[in-house]
């Protein structure tokens, strides 16, 4: 695996990328991808006058064998030492914090049942895509897939960050947002804003091969097993404008000890919308149905994680290959009697050192 190192500048025709170097040789390499936020990387590498050139503020990090994720650097670390030697880190986010430099204005509105592809990729274009100095360049419409992009929902929303908004609905609707980089002539490069949805290869479906992490298996090397009940959220009373209140639940209305209530203050929310850049008001119906879809995103849900360290070259299953961030898959450890049939797999650490390599993956119900 190969770390590979560009230079970007931005041009009327779009981005124009340049391999700057190609190393394999660092320290250490920390590869982090998140589901449902936006990963991270470090570079751990020895300092060197070529090096401190190379890897600048703003570039762009890649490696060979993944061409779904890159990185951009923002911070820089030069530590000298007579005894341990001279060492650069460096440290960025993903292409998706690109959105995090934006925020959503005007006030992005849908009164009536538009499914959350939609509601995304409009929140995106209107507020990094269309022309103007708001404009990320080259960030074009990229693919849709997953049944779960297809949900319907009202919904009005502004001032929002645009990155941590995507990643909110994200996990509203299970599916992920992810920004890919690729060629699309010589030299040239676009950036293509992709949503879809994680595969079910648990134990409870046979339409695709199960995946399963057991002790028994030998390939659930280390297991970290937490549950957490809490934070929680299923009733939401929520405040709207003009003092108009409404109540939302998650699924059926919660009684007693399973009733977990939350006030909502949602009297940014309108009662209009824009037509043909003209200001329309909307029905009382329309209005609670957004003040209703402002609560239900303030749901808080039990919590069940696991953290392990599973086998790299075991040969059942191989990384970004059998499985990938945010499938389901069955979790088990026999000897304690811990079985999750069906959790998803929403982060994965990859790190790379002396040691060789090693994966740390993140799974939730």
């Amino acid at each position: 695996m190969q770390i590979e190192v560009y230079d970007m500048n931005v041009t009327k025709s779009g981005v124009q990328i340049s391999l700057m170097a190609v190393c394999d040789s660092f320290s250490s390499l920390l590869w982090d991808v998140q589901y449902y936020g936006c990963g991270s990387f470090e570079i751990y590498i020895a300092a060197s006058p070529q090096n401190i050139a190379t890897f600048q503020p703003g570039r762009i990090v890649g490696r060979d064998d993944d061409k779904q994720h890159y990185g951009i650097i923002e911070t820089i670390k030069l530590e000298t030492n007579a005894e341990n030697g001279d060492y650069l880190t460096m440290t960025g986010r993903f292409l998706m914090s690109l959105l995090s430099r934006r925020i959503i204005y005007p006030t992005l509105s849908f009164t009536s049942l538009t499914s959350y592809a939609d509601i995304v990729r409009n929140a995106v274009y209107f507020n990094a895509m269309k022309s103007g100095n708001r404009q990320i360049p080259s960030l074009r419409q990229g693919t849709v897939s997953g049944s779960c992009w297809e949900q319907k929902a009202r919904l009005q929303v502004s001032y929002d960050n645009l990155m941590d908004w995507v990643y909110k609905i994200c996990e509203i609707t299970g599916g992920t947002a992810n920004i890919r980089l690729e060629e699309i002539s010589n030299g040239n490069y676009a950036l293509f804003f992709d949503l879809s949805e994680g595969t079910d290869r648990s134990i409870f479906q046979e339409e695709n091969a199960h995946i399963v992490f057991s002790d028994s298996y030998c390939n659930l090397l280390t297991f970290d097993y937490a549950v957490d009940f809490s934070a929680q959220a299923n009733t939401a009373y929520i405040n709207g404008a003009e003092d108009k209140q409404t109540v939302a639940f998650n699924g059926s209305e919660p009684s007693f000890l399973d009733r977990y209530e939350v006030f909502v203050d949602a009297d940014n929310v309108k009662q209009e919308t824009k037509i043909d850049g003209e200001t329309v008001p909307i029905s009382d119906e329309e209005y609670i149905a957004l003040l209703a879809e402002k609560g239900a995103e303030q749901f808080l849900y039990p919590t069940e994680t696991t953290e392990s360290t599973i086998a790299v070259d075991g040969k059942q299953y191989q990384y970004n290959k059998d499985y990938f961030i945010g499938d389901y898959v069955t979790v088990e450890h026999q000897r304690f009697g811990l079985v999750q049939p069906k959790i998803q797999l929403v982060g994965m650490i990859e790190s790379y050192d002396h040691n060789g390599r090693s994966l740390t993956p993140t799974f939730k119900i």
